[in-house]
């Protein structure tokens, strides 16, 4: 069975330069590996809580968050067989309080400061050797029988362009009918597919709903909204927790936006505003916030 989570994990370095690790304890799928200290997103929780609280959890301390540093993500075959693939965001955190000490009854057993030097001897969680320079194991691939889990409780990741072209302007997608937030202006992108990094989905999904080829820039932000009360595909009542990483997009040959997505699909058309006739628009919340950031850059 396919199944999905996603993770929020912070860097933590003291004033030597040491960052700190946690090992995993016989409680969690891998143990014996080293980590970032962090943990899974709750259902209708920001990851930026989700990091603080589990950095509490498993080291005592108190962190604050300084930067957004990485969204990547790993598919990998856990002990009973299911093929996990966990969307991980991993901040730059900072310690203001506390005392370290090591999680009890937890996932992880012991943490520890530990040197660059002694890095290099540790077994690490590949995403945890990959955000400290070191390389990271190849993700493991699915049966081609295997299908994905479909709980009540639905955690969606989700990748998203603000994508601008060399003229400043802005490029938004209209909801189709039938889908949450109709008739609005949206941000380009979508959810993640299973084994599929963010910065793969944003390419697929600007190309599907708009037929524009961007690259990324740079991480903007991340952003979550919780809907325990939405309605699935079939009608059905789920609790919907939608978490979105944002990226920066840069289209440096612009064309006129076509919907490539099959019919049927949440993108009813894709244009080009100005910021100015943006901001006339029915727009979704993200494209809002967006627009506003593309504004604020063009008047500096």
């Amino acid at each position: 069975m396919k199944i999905r989570r996603v993770g929020a994990y912070g860097i933590c370095r003291d004033d030597s330069g040491r960052v700190l690790l946690a090992r995993n304890s016989p409680l969690s799928e891998f143990p014996g590996l080293w980590t970032l200290p962090g943990g899974g997103v709750e259902q209708g929780e920001h990851p930026d809580a989700a990091v603080v609280r589990e950095f509490g959890e498993e080291t005592g301390l108190s962190v604050r968050i300084e930067a957004l540093h990485a969204v990547t993500a790993d598919v990998f075959r856990l002990p009973g067989g299911d093929l996990e693939h966990t969307d991980r965001i991993v901040y730059d955190v900072s310690v203001t309080g506390g005392a370290l000490r090591p999680e009890v009854g937890g996932t992880t057993e012991s943490v520890e400061w530990v040197t660059s030097a002694r890095i290099a001897e540790l077994p690490l969680m590949s995403f945890t050797s990959a955000m400290l320079g070191g390389s990271a194991a190849v993700s493991d691939k699915p049966d081609e029988d295997e299908e994905l889990s479909r709980p009540s409780r639905v955690q969606r990741f989700g990748a998203y362009g603000v994508a601008t072209d060399p003229n400043g302007r802005i490029l938004l997608t209209r909801i189709a009918e039938g889908y949450p937030g109709a008739g609005r202006w949206h941000l380009p992108g979508g959810g993640t597919d299973h084994g599929e990094t963010p910065e793969a989905a944003l390419t697929r999904e600007l190309f599907e709903e708009t037929a524009q080829r961007g690259r990324a820039t740079g991480l903007l932000g991340i952003s979550h909204r919780h809907d325990p009360a939405a309605l699935g595909p079939e009608g059905v009542p789920i609790d919907w927790h939608v978490i979105r990483v944002l990226f920066r997009v840069q289209v440096d040959l612009p064309t006129v936006p076509v919907v490539t997505e099959e019919a049927g699909g949440s993108t009813a058309e894709a244009r080009w505003f100005t910021p100015a006739e943006a901001r006339r628009l029915r727009l979704t919340e993200l494209a809002a916030d967006a627009v506003a950031r593309v504004g604020a850059e063009q008047a500096r």
